[in-house]
Parts: C-alpha cells; structure tokens; sequence
C-alpha cells in the first residue's frame, strides 16, 4: 500500500506543479507570448533540478498554457518540446551538484540560453526578427528565474522538493 500511497502524491504534485503554471501564465497572459515574454510562472522551472517528475509537470503545463498562443500548436508542440528539452538539460547537469544555491544558477543560466527555441519559433511562424527577439524572451526568462530562484529556495528550506 505504501507504493500506492507514494504513486498517488507523486501524482498529485505533478498535477499541482502543471495547474500552477497554467494559472501564472494565464494571469500575465498579456506578457507571456510574443516577443515580449514575462512569464512568471517561468520560475517554476526550478523545480526540475530537485525531482525529476516536474520535468513532465511543467511540460504539461507548458502545452496547457500554449493552448492560449497566437501560434496556437505550433506553439504547443514546439514550445512544449523546448521547455522538456531544456528541464532535461538542467536537471542532468545538476544532478551531482550538492549546493542548492548553484543548482539554481546552472538552472538559470540553461533556462535563460535556451530560449533560442522560443526565438527560432517566432522568427519561422510569426515573422519576428530572431537576434532582437532572442534578446527580449531571454531577458524577461532571465528575470523570471532569478525571481523563480529565490522563491523556491525559500520554499526548498521549509518543504523538501526532492521528496
């Protein structure tokens, strides 16, 4: 019963982390597509570097979110396909690092650089020029991470995300 028990949380929390990102991301829907992107619910990125399951719950949130998008599946199957990509990246380059405060670094810095994808997506599908769009996505990710670390290093001290 205990594996039940632990499959059912695992589960809950999955469903929790997407719900979540969904709900921030829609609350700044103004600013979470396009050019301009300030996604708040960005930092929840984070969580993949404590427990792999929020790479899948964050990635579902993603393609939930899309749906929402000018670009519509496009951008809910290439945005969803960067995002798991890039939760993949942080979480194996973090998975020997013991340090929490470094673990979100390196987090923050692949999060940050991989908004390439973002900037490939809107150049090829909405006409938007790639270097200066490349630019603006990778500075609202860049403010929603560091914003992202700091509540989640907070939260990582009273609640044990790798549980």
């Amino acid at each position: 019963m205990q594996k039940n028990s632990k499959r059912v949380y695992e589960l809950t929390m999955m469903g929790v982390v997407a719900a979540l990102y969904v709900v921030l991301t829609l609350m700044v829907s103004p600013f979470a597509f396009g050019a301009v992107q300030f996604r708040i619910s960005e930092g929840l990125n984070h969580l993949a570097v404590f427990n792999k399951r929020y790479i899948l719950a964050i990635s579902v949130g993603v393609f939930i979110a899309n749906t929402q998008s000018s670009l519509g599946v496009i951008d809910m199957v290439f945005g969803t396909l960067g995002t798991f990509a890039m939760l993949n990246i942080s979480y194996y380059l973090t998975r020997h690092v013991k340090s929490v405060v470094k673990r979100l670094a390196i987090s923050t810095v692949v999060d940050t650089l991989m908004m390439w994808c973002v900037a490939v997506e809107l150049y090829f599908f909405a006409g938007l020029p790639f270097w200066a769009t490349y630019g603006t996505v990778m500075l609202g990710e860049f403010v929603s991470l560091v914003l992202g670390a700091i509540v989640i290093y907070f939260i990582n001290k009273r609640i044990d995300l790798a549980a």
